[in-house]
C-alpha cells in the first residue's frame, strides 16, 4: 500500500464473555478504496466494525486510523437495521443536517453554509427528489441513501457500512453498490461494507476481507476467492466454482457430484466482474 492508509487493521483480536471472536485479523484500506467485508451470520463482521469504531476493546494488536491508533478525525458509520417510524417528524433532509451535528452536544442554529452542504449531500446521493419527505414514509433503498449521506455530511476519510444491502431487493442493492463506489471514488473516502453475500460486489470491490471461524484472509478478490484459500480459512474442503457466469463457494464432502453439494449445502454465491 502507498502512503498513510485510511485503516490499518493489524493483529486484531477481539473476546467477548471470555470466549474469543476474533483472531489476527490483518488489513488495510487506502483512500478511495472499496472493500467488501464478507461472511455467514455471526462470523464476527458487526464485532470487527465496532472494534474498529472503538466501541470495543482489543485483546492484542491495533487499528489505526489515517496512520494513528485511536479516531483522529470524523468516521461515517451506517449501522445494521435501523428501524424508522413512519410518524417520526424527521425529514430525509433534517437526518441529513443531524450528521454535521455528530461532534457537538445540543442542536445548532440554521446557517445558509450548512443548508448548501446539506443540499450538495442529498444530490450526491441523489436523495435530493425525496429531501422534504419523512425519512419514516421512504422505501427501503431511499433510507439507505439517506442514512449513506447522514454518514459522509462530515467528509470523513472513512465509511463503514453493516449489512446496508440486507432487504433490499436486487435493482435497489445495485443502485446502492453503484452510489458508494462512485463517492468513494469522488471523496476519497474508504468504504468497508459488510455482507454476507459477494453477488452484489464483486464487479465493484478493490479489496475483499473473508471472515470465517474468527479468523480473516484479505486481499483483491481474485487472489481470496479461491478453493485453496477458502478451504484453509474454514479449516475443511469447499470449492470454488464458475457455473454459467457466476462464482459459487460450497462446502464438497468427498466423492460428492458438486451439483448436489449446491443444492444442499450452499455457502456464498458470487457474480464474476
Amino acid at each position: 500500500m502507498s502512503g498513510t492508509a485510511a485503516l490499518s487493521v493489524e493483529g486484531a483480536c477481539v473476546a467477548l464473555g471470555g470466549r474469543s471472536v476474533l483472531r489476527e485479523v490483518t488489513f488495510g484500506l487506502e483512500p478511495g478504496e472499496f472493500c467488501a467485508l464478507i461472511g455467514s451470520n455471526g462470523s464476527g463482521k458487526t464485532t470487527l466494525l465496532r472494534a474498529i469504531l472503538g466501541f470495543l476493546p482489543l485483546a492484542a494488536g491495533r487499528i489505526r486510523l489515517n496512520g494513528v491508533v485511536g479516531a483522529p478525525g470524523p468516521i461515517g458509520y451506517v449501522p445494521q437495521k435501523i428501524a424508522l417510524d413512519p410518524a417520526l417528524p424527521l425529514r430525509a433532509r433534517d437526518v441529513v443536517t443531524l450528521g454535521l451535528d455528530g461532534a457537538r452536544l445540543g442542536l445548532s442554529w440554521p446557517s445558509k453554509a450548512r443548508r448548501i452542504e446539506v443540499d450538495r449531500m442529498l444530490r450526491a446521493v441523489g436523495a435530493d427528489g425525496f429531501a422534504e419527505q419523512r425519512i419514516g414514509l421512504l422505501s427501503g433503498g431511499q433510507q439507505q441513501r439517506v442514512l449513506v449521506a447522514h454518514a459522509l455530511v462530515r467528509r470523513p476519510k472513512l465509511l463503514l457500512l453493516d449489512e446496508p444491502l440486507a432487504n433490499l431487493d436486487v435493482r435497489s442493492s445495485a443502485e446502492i453498490v453503484a452510489l458508494l463506489r462512485r463517492l468513494s471514488r469522488e471523496y476519497g473516502a474508504a468504504v468497508l461494507l459488510s455482507a454476507h453475500d459477494m453477488n452484489p460486489l464483486l464487479s465493484a470491490m478493490d479489496r475483499i476481507v473473508y471472515l470465517a471461524n474468527g479468523a480473516a484472509v484479505a486481499g483483491r478478490p481474485e487472489e481470496v476467492v479461491r478453493t485453496e484459500v477458502l478451504s484453509s480459512l474454514y479449516g475443511y474442503h469447499v470449492d470454488v466454482v464458475r457455473v454459467h457466469g457466476r462464482v459459487v463457494v460450497v462446502a464438497a464432502e468427498a466423492g460428492e457430484q458438486i451439483h448436489e453439494a449446491v443444492a444442499r449445502d450452499p455457502v456464498h454465491t458470487a457474480s464474476v466482474p
